[in-house]
């Protein structure tokens, strides 16, 4: 489609002529819907040239909710606040479904870490694949081309500010809380640029100006430091004017935690080795400068504070309250007869058979941990979601885990990497496992189990036997029971899967070639029991996509706890608090994780690196499939280490006597993985760095 296009600017009422190139997914169908959502898209030169991009053959393309249409100017958005507060929302709906993390995802997610991996084909859209493949550059980003879009967002946040004077009908308390959540969107804007694309241009509140000389639009990018401080300064102020708490119907719009959340995120995330001096940043971006004052993008010098900073931004999360109670908790269900009982014989943690939350007593931990994702817990009073929302991405993800042929596409897969670093059910790794409950990759179950609601089949690997609980609530194995209760069609609720190669789901059974699980493993975290998507009466749950849960506030108030070597003193608002090593915080910070997963925690006693690693290898099972290993593996400087190690499974090539071996899925994508410093953020789309002549490309992608 190279026909020029005349569209309506929305923010000024002029039009202009703009020629659009057809999307690389335009081949696949629903056009209409691909086009609205890349409606009027402002890229940097974008909002500097004021160019959009848009479809005409969608009537609707330029309207951005129902209150106004495409040919209503500002000066009538403004006259009412009713219209403002539309203009606001209507501003947020601009960002993407957390959620949608695989198929035309925002972020390369865990396709792009050594937690996923799929056969599906990358011409449909599964971009984290594409990243790690290198198929990404910077003139061709595919879905992840959102940098534009981000600064549309910053663009009408700004005329907010400018204008919102102008509607006469406003009160103050409307006019606070719309000012409070528009710096909380355009600060989650930044957010979303620093984390995928490094160091932002910060417009701060100017609406750059049309028909200026081009020198008028040449801008420098900020210090990754500054942009941090303004980011997480902007969440602050935001914070000061957004609820505690939302009404269930408004579940997913910002709070006063949600705010303090991401500051919480950005702060471990700027304490950690990739953006703190050191080996690490050296390694990455030493030698990358701003041109016209020499300073470094990412510093060079370590400061050890900002561990503090982060533990102090931590523990204002944890110290929220609500109604005279903590506003965010762990989510647990109670224990009854379906339970399973605690096992025998741990002497590793003391506290390990207290009631919860002094210990694991007491409640279900696989329920405790499954119910917040399939969609069994109400999600708008879930107490660990300091921010979540409504995810229809997440809900449409789970087709791609379930079996062929129950309408499933059966290739989302979890690695071996993965399976094997959830611990068995007595807190021992795999590696180390006792003689009441041992490891064992031959033989197979005697019997079936059922606990919790959950069917362990009998004639199941050994290895899959005796794990924690949160391997049953997340990952999908070979002979692994699928309820599927809401279809009532016979052969599609009530089976048994197997993914060897000449089962019906298996690599030999399968219509279509790529629909199987090439490590002999798919995801199960978001499905609900009743989930289907084949037969009759076939529904899904709905769910919602958690952004920051609470238990990632207490893994890195832990975490930051641990990288301090010396006393500090940080503010934080009116308060004023001492952060040092303090082993028995760590400890109280980590190991009611542990707890609601049934294992056994921490004594305190354990050094500094050993606490790492801990933590480390926490976070890999506790937000699997949550997008939190791809922004991990970097920040701990472990990237390259990570992703040299090649991807395992079973054997789908083989029946059952063979199955189940360790191996190198056959496949030639395992070897067309890149590993490369270069990937450590995604590139500035190339258009933007040609036309903007001092907008410093990232390191090792085309300029």
């Amino acid at each position: 489609m190279n026909n020029l296009f005349r569209i309506n600017n929305m923010e000024t009422g002029t039009k202009f002529n703009v020629s659009h190139q057809k999307p690389e997914s335009a081949e696949k169908g629903d056009n209409c819907h691909l086009k609205r959502r890349k409606i009027s898209r402002y890229s940097l030169p974008g909002i500097f040239l004021i160019l959009f991009f848009s479809i005409t053959s969608c009537s609707d393309f330029l309207s951005i909710d129902n209150y106004f249409s495409d040919e209503l100017k500002l000066d009538s958005i403004f006259a009412q606040t009713r219209y403002v507060e539309a203009y606001m929302w209507a501003t947020s709906a601009l960002f993407p479904d957390e959620g949608n993390l695989f198929n035309g995802n925002h972020t390369p997610g865990p396709l792009a870490t050594d937690e996923a991996f799929t056969g599906f084909l990358t011409r449909y859209s599964y971009n984290g694949m594409r990243f790690v493949l290198g198929e990404i550059t910077a003139g061709s980003m595919y879905s992840f081309n959102t940098w534009d879009t981000y600064y549309k967002i910053i663009r009408k946040c700004n005329t907010i500010f400018a204008r919102i004077d102008e509607a006469k009908d406003m009160t103050t308390k409307e006019r606070f809380e719309i000012l409070g959540t528009t710096r909380f969107i355009r600060a989650y804007a930044y957010y979303n640029i620093i984390v995928d694309f490094g160091p932002p241009i910060l417009l701060e509140d100017e609406i750059v100006e049309s028909n200026e000389p081009l020198s008028y639009y040449d801008r420098e990018r900020s210090t990754y430091d500054e942009a941090m401080e303004y980011i997480c300064s902007e969440l602050e102020t935001a914070a000061d004017f957004l609820p505690a708490s939302t009404a269930i119907m408004d579940f997913g719009r910002p709070t006063k935690g949600a705010a303090y959340g991401l500051v919480a995120r950005l702060r471990l995330i700027h304490a950690s080795p990739l953006y703190n001096g050191g080996d690490v940043a050296r390694s990455v971006f030493g030698g990358w400068k701003r041109e016209s004052d020499g300073a470094d993008y990412i510093s060079q010098s370590y400061d050890e504070k900002r561990w503090a900073v982060a533990a102090a931004a931590a523990k204002r999360v944890m110290d929220l309250e609500s109604a005279g109670g903590i506003m965010y908790r762990l989510h647990t269900v109670e224990a009854d007869a379906d339970t399973p009982p605690l096992p025998e014989g741990v002497t590793s943690d003391p506290n390990y058979y207290k009631t919860w939350p002094e210990g694991a007593a007491g409640i279900d931990p696989l329920r405790s941990y499954s119910e917040m994702f399939t969609g069994e817990s109400v999600i708008a009073t879930n107490p660990e979601y300091v921010w979540g929302r409504k995810s229809g991405a997440t809900v449409s993800n789970t087709q791609m885990s379930f079996p062929q042929k129950l309408s499933g596409w059966n290739g989302l897969c979890v690695t071996q990497k993965v399976v094997d670093a959830y611990s068995m059910i007595d807190g021992r790794s795999i590696s180390n496992s006792s003689t009441e409950y041992p490891y064992s990759e031959s033989g197979f179950s005697s019997g079936v189990q059922t606990f919790s609601g959950y069917r362990l089949n009998a004639g199941v690997s050994n290895m899959y036997v005796n794990r924690e609980m949160r391997f049953y609530a997340s990952v999908g194995f070979s002979e692994c029971y699928w309820p599927m209760t809401s279809s009532t069609s016979s052969g599609y609720y009530n089976q048994t899967i197997a993914y060897y190669y000449d089962s019906p789901n298996g690599k030999g059974g399968v219509s279509s070639p790529n629909d199987f699980p090439i490590t002999g493993y798919v995801i199960k975290k978001f499905i609900h029991p009743s989930d289907s998507w084949g037969g009759t009466n076939a529904r899904r749950m709905d769910k919602a996509f958690p952004i920051i849960r609470y238990s990632e506030i207490l893994l890195s108030y832990a975490e930051a706890l641990n990288n301090l070597t010396s006393s500090y003193t940080i503010e934080t608002g009116d308060q004023s608090q001492t952060f040092q090593r303090d082993p028995e915080e760590i400890k109280n910070a980590f190991n009611p994780i542990r707890y609601r997963a049934g294992l056994p925690g921490i004594t305190g006693t354990e050094d500094a690196q050993t606490i790492q690693n801990l933590i480390e290898k926490e976070r890999m099972v506790e937000f699997l499939f949550e997008n939190r290993r791809y922004y991990d593996v970097r920040r701990w400087g472990i990237y390259e280490e990570t992703e040299s190690e090649p991807i395992k499974g079973m054997n789908v090539e083989g029946s059952k006597d063979v199955y189940y071996n360790k191996v190198i899925p056959n496949t030639s994508r395992i070897g067309a993985r890149i590993v490369n410093k270069r990937l450590t953020l995604l590139p500035i789309p190339l258009n933007e760095v040609r036309i903007i002549p001092s907008l410093s490309q990232n390191p090792g992608w085309e300029q």
